[in-house]
């Protein structure tokens, strides 16, 4: 079994999310299986809004972890949790095996609310308390939405690997420089913890528009273009947004990123197609740091 930490950097994981419901298993199944054939470092289970899907991130992280001997990272929100919810879903995490976690806060909503933790460095302490997982939390180059300014995301971020965060894996973004400004800001408040970047893949237009509109994330002149020319066209706007992606994922590595964390969207052509890409790099690049 392979163990995450051990693996020389800078590291390549993918992120799946598993069906709401129990149906869907198959499928998911299929994608792992298509995912697994690509070797990657880790491999992440969404969990949904106020825990929906939580048996199903469960069930796949424990697959992940022992049929197919890849590290898994089951996610975990605040949202929807209370103490005692949370000690029974760790205990059964652990039962399985499991050995990493991202902690979250998650996103607030009329249905699904915080009850009893009410910041992700809670739940991180929590976790920590009790159990020996590795803890992943979520960072933010352009600073998360409701953050007053960068400085105050930047605090609540030590208070994040103050409480017990091993990795910090990025939000998505588009525009490189952002990441490397945010990146410097964290090093220099002593976030000395590996920074992964998140990185996704832009295969539809309304695809943009949605998750712009979640994240935030700023749109470059380069990408827009891209959308304006190719966005009426799935196929060709498939293609162009994996060449995105790939020519943002070389510069990181080229910038001494530590990690890449592909949001896949159960996509597993886009992951092979990208992987691919990028394959010789990756193996470059752990030779020399090696």
């Amino acid at each position: 079994m392979k163990d995450f930490f051990n693996i020389p950097k800078p590291t390549f994981s993918f992120e799946i999310f598993p069906p709401k419901g129990p149906t869907g298993l198959d499928s998911i199944f299929a994608t792992v299986d298509a995912l697994a054939s690509l070797a990657p470092d880790l491999i992440s289970v969404t969990y949904g809004a106020g825990g929906t899907s939580r048996e199903n991130t469960a069930e796949i992280a424990s697959a992940i972890q022992n049929s197919y001997s890849i590290p898994a990272l089951a996610h975990l929100t605040c949202v929807g949790n209370s103490f005692e919810q949370m000690e029974a879903t760790l205990a059964d995490l652990h039962s399985r095996g499991v050995k990493n976690i991202l902690a979250m806060r998650g996103d607030k909503s009329g249905e699904y609310a915080l009850t009893d933790f009410q910041h992700a460095s809670e739940l991180i302490k929590f976790i920590k308390d009790r159990y020996d997982f590795k803890i992943f939390a979520a960072c933010y180059p352009e600073k998360h939405l409701e953050a007053p300014s960068m400085e105050e995301d930047i605090d609540h971020l030590a208070e994040k690997v103050a409480n017990g965060a091993d990795v910090l894996i990025s939000q998505l973004f588009f525009k490189n420089d952002k990441f490397y400004s945010f990146r410097d800001k964290a090093r220099e408040a002593g976030i000395n913890v590996p920074i992964e970047a998140g990185i996704m893949p832009v295969t539809s237009a309304s695809q943009i528009k949605r998750m712009v509109g979640m994240c935030g994330a700023t749109i470059p002149d380069g990408l827009a273009k891209i959308i304006e020319t190719y966005g009426h066209n799935s196929m060709a706007m498939r293609e162009a947004g994996m060449a995105y992606a790939t020519a943002q994922i070389v510069d990181l590595l080229a910038n001494g990123v530590e990690g890449i964390h592909l949001y896949t969207m159960n996509q597993p052509d886009i992951a092979k197609n990208i992987s691919e890409s990028i394959r010789g790099i990756l193996y470059s690049l752990r030779v020399k740091r090696g």
